[in-house]
């Protein structure tokens, strides 16, 4: 039995690990996640709830701003708590909540893609205005922010954080309109890019959707015995209205903008209604399975491309083995339709920080183990398919690889549930420049060698979009999600990137983005 993996793959040394990233994080990040909550006794609570359900979309910083009325007749408040960490360790305090009252609140979970999260990054945004005060959560990215930050700022604004997330503070605050849906109407039309926000005023709450709906948001109602009027949600996933007890009610609508007020919901569409682009990674990965996105269960649709994929490129093997957690559901698909029996052969330890060791060259050569273990009995001397949900860098599929062959399997098969990536992201996801992507820079064939499969398969973009199927009333010859990291055929345009930019998504943006 061979005892050093390393040795099984030659090829391991042409793939350089990734400086900066604890443990080989090889995967392409989502941004963060929004909630807000209109009309309900305990919102700050209840936003810090929602935000544990959303912790998948962003653990480095989180933020609650709620709104207090106060007695009858006295002026309102806004409170605020922001930390650093997840949602457990800055709000798992009773006196913070206690410090968050009101009827309303809106909380932001937040992943950096570049540079250090600092805590005048972290959202929500608050700001005082002539109208009173504003706080803002934003998902996504702007794609002209640099240009709008630079003539703003010789406008004379002052800008206090390095995100793109404050442009929208200060298009809401030179705008000439007098109320703040008004405002911020002339704000969006300004900005372009893939978003959604949920914005809290002392008079409403607003969730507002990009013209293409590219990044999720969702409306949810709560009715409480013996209220009045029932309590109002927005999230991005609907699994952060099962936390809080509400039942879905529909989602954004691309280019919408809805206003929750005492008075209920109304809607504008001041872009007109247009056709959207969903994210189709948010399907293959970003989502939580149990969420409802754009009408799909999200399990359902990973099982779906796990079908698809095993119709595209079955193999002879002994077992079919998910890379936890994201691959389970697709894993189980192939299983499904392959024959093949599906087994855990990767046990994932989920207790392990992101800060657990300082990543050392060492730590990092070990890392993989640290959240991922193989189960010998299901692995030694079988053949195993491999089932993940993509191939970024390609240093975790490496790794996994060896674990496999340490573990004594003769054969080891890696299927991939999304097409190759090929290209950077700037709607939102946090991806590599283009450079470090695997498959921007070899076949597919080349790269089975470089992560040491005996074989390597990805689902085809026909596969993935018969998987999912085609929305009710959409044009079949039209792509109906934005694929642009597979495909390099961005629906948005990118109005601050030359095509140099465009291979280095962060290296000529702010140090941090929404």
């Amino acid at each position: 039995m061979v005892t050093d993996p390393t040795l099984l793959s030659p090829a391991a040394a042409e793939l350089p690990e990734p400086s900066g990233l604890p443990y080989d994080d090889d995967k392409p990040h989502e941004e963060c996640g929004v909630f807000g909550i209109w009309n309900a006794a305990d919102a700050g609570a209840m936003t810090a709830l929602g935000l544990h359900a959303l912790q998948h979309r962003g653990q480095e910083a989180t933020g609650i701003v709620s709104f207090d009325r106060g007695p009858e007749g006295a002026d309102g408040r806004f409170h605020t708590h922001k930390g650093m960490g997840l949602v457990g360790d800055v709000f798992g305090d009773a006196r913070i909540i206690g410090a968050l009252p009101g009827h309303a609140a809106v909380g932001h979970n937040r992943y950096a893609t570049t540079g250090a999260t600092i805590i005048r990054n972290v959202q929500p945004l608050y700001a005082e205005f002539e109208f009173g005060g504003l706080a803002v959560a934003h998902n996504g990215n702007l794609t002209n922010a640099r240009n709008l930050r630079q003539a703003l700022v010789r406008r004379g604004c002052i800008f206090q954080s390095t995100t793109d997330s404050e442009v929208f503070i200060h298009l809401i605050a030179i705008s000439l309109y007098s109320s703040v849906t008004d405002r911020l109407t002339d704000a969006l039309k300004q900005v372009v890019g893939a978003y959604s926000l949920v914005v809290l005023s002392q008079d409403a709450m607003v969730g507002v959707r990009d013209p293409l709906g590219v990044r999720p948001l969702i409306l949810g109602r709560i009715d409480v015995p013996g209220a009045e009027k029932p309590t109002w949600v927005l999230a991005s996933e609907t699994c952060a209205l099962d936390i809080v007890s509400a039942e879905f009610v529909r989602d954004i609508e691309p280019g919408e903008i809805v206003i929750i007020n005492d008075d209920g919901v109304r809607s504008i569409h001041p872009f007109g209604q247009k056709s959207g682009r969903f994210c189709v990674f948010e399907y293959i990965y970003f989502a939580r399975p149990d969420s409802v996105l754009d009408g799909r269960g999200v399990y359902d649709a990973r099982k779906r491309i796990g079908v698809e994929l095993a119709r595209e490129s079955s193999v002879e093997a002994d077992v079919v083995v998910p890379v936890p957690d994201s691959g389970v559901p697709s894993a189980m698909g192939f299983a499904a339709e392959s024959g093949i029996p599906f087994e855990l052969g990767i046990i994932r330890n989920h207790y392990v920080g992101r800060t657990f060791i300082e990543p050392t060259d060492q730590i990092r050569n070990l890392g993989v183990k640290l959240k991922h273990s193989a189960n010998r009995a299901m692995i030694e001397g079988r053949r195993v398919v491999l089932v993940d949900d993509s191939i970024v860098r390609g240093t975790t599929s490496r790794k996994i690889v060896e674990m496999m062959r340490a573990a004594g399997a003769t054969e080891v098969h890696m299927r991939i549930s999304s097409p190759p990536t090929t290209h950077s992201c700037f709607y939102g996801i946090d991806t590599p420049e283009r450079g470090k992507l695997l498959a921007a820079q070899h076949d597919v064939a080349e790269m089975a060698r470089l992560i040491g499969a005996d074989s390597l398969a990805f689902i085809s973009l026909d596969g993935l979009y018969r998987a999912l199927g085609r929305p009710e009333g959409r044009d079949p010859a039209k792509p109906f999600y934005c694929d642009a990291c597979f495909t390099g055929e961005y629906p948005i345009s990118l109005s601050d990137l030359d095509e140099n930019d465009r291979a280095r998504p962060h290296g000529n943006r702010m140090a941090a983005v929404g």
